[in-house]
């Protein structure tokens, strides 16, 4: 049974990496940013929304961190 789960979990990010890397190279056009008066060089739509997903998924544990620790 845990072979299985690990076989599942192995797949799993297989098919994750396979999205990521196809989703990367289907977006290669370069965009610029601009926000609040700062532009950022252009680079390939897919780095902006990269970086936008790994900042989310970082900063939504560091709040749940936060309130539990706010909470003791």
């Amino acid at each position: 049974m845990r072979n299985f789960k690990q076989l599942i979990l192995v797949v799993f990010f297989l098919l994750l990496v396979a999205a990521v890397l196809i989703f990367v190279l289907e977006n290669q056009q370069p965009a610029t940013l601009a926000f609040l008066g700062l532009t950022l060089p252009s680079m390939p739509l897919s780095v902006f929304v990269l970086v936008a997903l790994v900042l989310g998924l970082s900063v939504g544990p560091l709040l749940v961190l936060g309130s539990r620790v706010i909470r003791r």
